[in-house]
């Protein structure tokens, strides 16, 4: 049974989401607040983290930022009652692997919360069966999910790791948005690809010597992007 935190401070909420997803078979812990949040996910090592970003005493921000600095690849997926783009792309530059905009339908939600596990399933399956891999001078291990640059560690997000692990099984073939949303994020109608696009230029500013005009993560117009060696 895959075990959910919700750190969310509207009880209502928190009440009614958790009686959804223990009714969907997973196991669910709640915190109201950012620190509870963190006390409960290092009790919990939850295998997802439903994150609201505007919480008392911590903020989702700083929770987020906490536990990605800290080494968890945990799939987190956060919470939002802003509309605006910044606010997404500051959350997912800063490790979230997904959004939801509130309000929210409970069967978006859930769907999220399902292919999140799924693909996560499925991508240490996969990073298991690759071995090292090696583009210039950037060295990709799969199975401990380590990038080094000219022998220098780089910090990946979670997703930004599974969309540079999409390209490298690709070996040179252009991989589609579509294709990204599909084997990234295991689906694609609630994924817009400007979200594909913001992960690929946080991974090109990390890796690249110069990302405005990159080496090995290229543009495909109108079609996508492929790795170069």
């Amino acid at each position: 049974m895959n075990r959910i935190l919700l750190i969310e401070d509207n009880r209502d909420l928190a009440f009614g989401l958790r009686n959804n997803l223990e009714i969907e078979g997973y196991e669910v812990e709640t915190a109201e607040n950012g620190k509870a949040g963190l006390e409960a996910f290092a009790r919990a090592n939850p295998d997802l983290l439903i994150l609201d970003l505007m919480l008392p005493e911590l903020d989702g921000y700083r929770v987020l930022r906490s536990l990605r600095q800290e080494g968890h690849s945990t799939p987190m997926l956060i919470l939002t009652a802003k509309g605006e783009e910044a606010d997404k792309v500051r959350g997912l530059r800063m490790g979230a692997d997904d959004y939801v905009t509130k309000p929210f339908g409970l069967l978006e939600l859930l769907a999220r919360v399902e292919a999140l596990l799924r693909r996560t399933r499925a991508g240490r399956a996969t990073s298991e069966a690759m071995g090292v891999q090696r583009i210039g001078v950037i060295e990709v291990d799969p199975a401990a999910r380590t990038v080094c640059r000219a022998s220098q560690p780089v910090e990946l997000a979670p997703k930004e790791f599974d969309l540079l692990l999409a390209l490298l099984r690709a070996r040179g073939a252009v991989v589609s948005r579509l294709q990204f949303m599909k084997e990234v994020w295991g689906y694609s109608a609630a994924v817009v690809s400007r979200t594909v696009d913001m992960h690929i230029a946080e991974l090109r500013r990390k890796l690249e010597e110069d990302p405005a005009s990159p080496r090995h993560i290229m543009t495909v117009r109108k079609t996508g992007y492929r790795i170069k060696p």
